[in-house]
């Protein structure tokens, strides 16, 4: 595989830096239009109901990224856990049935838990490469399944999550909601990074959220591939004036397990193993609308390009949604991040109670 991702990679002329002790020395943001950022996205697919392999499979993948003198990594939606494209779970409003509990069962059994062993991995993964890491995965809180995106250092500091607000589609029946608690700007020494999941990109309101923290770099990771994604991608980078790093699966039917035990509802008897049933499209905008790198339909591979960080306040200079193209005595936004919980509990000490230490 390493091949085929060599050639897909679009590798420009800026060289890594080796200061002997660091493989990519840490940039300082201060205002400097000179700062360059060597950032890849991966486009490749999940080993489905197989977390170990596909952790695996996400270290080949980021050391090949490093190899290539990449600081920042970016995979795809639900990469770790598996996106259940064509699964229906069997559902119906009204009904369910037992291989569809049991399809949920096994789907459950690949997520993760933050934190938990594999967070620990991917935090290793980051350090032992030195690579700013944004990874998708799909959590497990309890038995409620969320789809989200973890951020790591390069010193292998897990730094937080993001939580998909919005599924869309048969999505909601599958996973739980995200909530304000979640829509984090990290400030990194290469960039302000953070993201938003596919279709929540096109909420304008989790956009304005996100450039309102200053983000420089804006991950999407995503599970659409269709060419209109590139038209929002680009227009994302147009409006906040930053970076859009979008990363998509690129999967063959015989990617997922066969049928009975896994079926493409409504197009099993069309597809043939070969099949591509996600064609990627993953992609790097500048802020000045530049496609830098991609879309690759092609299949499975490195998409990389260098982030000229100066790009973000020459497209400022024209447009900066929140500055001073924004118009705060007409429009105003209302974020409310605090977490959303079901249960609460509250401990009260009365004046007759002692406390002891």
């Amino acid at each position: 595989m390493s091949t085929h991702q060599q050639d897909m990679s679009l590798v420009t002329s800026t060289p890594p830096i080796n200061n002997g002790n660091q493989i990519f020395p840490e940039i300082e943001m201060s205002g400097d239009s000179s700062s360059i950022v060597r950032a890849t996205v991966v486009q490749a697919c999940t080993i489905f109901y197989d977390t170990p392999a596909t952790l695996d499979k996400a270290e080949r993948l980021l050391a090949e990224a490093a190899d290539n003198g990449s600081q920042l990594v970016v995979f795809p939606e639900a990469f770790i856990g598996g996106y259940p494209r064509g699964s229906s779970f069997e559902l119906a409003i009204g009904a369910r049935t037992a291989k569809g509990r049991d399809d949920f069962r096994k789907y459950l059994a690949s997520a993760i838990d933050v934190p938990g062993p594999e967070v620990e991995r991917m935090a290793e993964m980051a350090r032992k490469y030195k690579v700013f890491l944004v990874m998708g995965v799909i959590e497990r809180e309890g038995y409620t399944l969320y789809c989200s995106v973890l951020f790591f250092d390069s010193h292998g500091q897990f730094l937080g999550k993001h939580r998909k607000l919005m599924p869309t589609a048969l999505e909601r029946c599958i996973w739980g909601f995200g909530d304000g608690s979640t829509i984090p700007v990290f400030d990194t020494p290469i960039g302000k990074i953070g993201a938003a999941i596919c279709w929540e990109n096109r909420m304008p309101s989790l956009r304005t959220a996100m450039y309102a923290k200053g983000i420089e770099i804006y991950c999407a990771p995503t599970a659409d591939a269709r060419e209109t994604w590139l038209a929002s991608m680009t227009h994302i980078a147009l409006e906040g004036g930053c970076f859009v790093l979008s990363a998509n699966q690129f999967c063959r039917r015989k990617d997922y397990p066969p049928p009975p035990e896994y079926t493409f509802s409504g197009s099993e008897e069309s597809l043939t193993p070969d099949s591509v049933v996600c064609a990627g499209g993953s992609s790097i905008i500048s802020p000045l609308g530049i496609v830098l790198a991609g879309p690759n339909y092609e299949g499975e591979g490195l998409i990389s390009a260098d982030l000229d960080l100066g790009d973000i306040a020459r497209a400022k200079f024209d447009f900066d949604v929140v500055g001073h193209y924004s118009r705060p005595e007409v429009f105003s936004l209302n974020i409310k991040e605090h977490p959303r919980k079901a249960v609460s509990f509250t401990s009260k000490v009365t004046k007759d109670e002692t406390v002891k230490m």
